[in-house]
């Protein structure tokens, strides 16, 4: 799976996913460990691609950086996208921390979940 045509319009987040298959794409997005539950998804039988657009919350729109992980239902994570709001950044720096944060939270998760399952 993979997104391409990543864009925020409007508070939305879309992106077109190829490559995910005929059924309904089954992925959770969330901020800060919090799932974001306006996701819908669209097939485009004509691309052969699911367009993906989640709302975001107003909450998450603050002077920094925001990253939002989006996992399979395996707890897997297929991508992410970051918000930089506020004053310019002199570099991407903040917001590649930011993103390891968030993707070493999702490992985390599934490794104590891993321990708890092989007691």
């Amino acid at each position: 799976m993979q997104f391409i045509n990543t864009q925020i319009k409007a508070g939305v987040w879309q992106a077109d996913l190829v490559d995910a298959g005929d059924q309904t794409p089954d992925l959770r997005v969330t901020h800060l460990g919090e799932l974001l539950n306006q996701v819908s998804y669209e097939h485009d039988s004509t691309h052969d691609v699911w367009r993906m657009r989640v709302t975001l919350p107003e909450a998450m729109i603050s002077d920094g950086i925001q990253t939002c992980v989006i996992s399979d239902a395996g707890g897997v994570t297929v991508g992410t996208f970051a918000i930089i709001c506020g004053a310019p950044l002199a570099d991407d720096l903040r917001a590649e921390i930011s993103l390891l944060r968030s993707e070493l939270e999702v490992l985390q998760k599934a490794f104590r979940k891993h321990c708890a399952e092989n007691k």
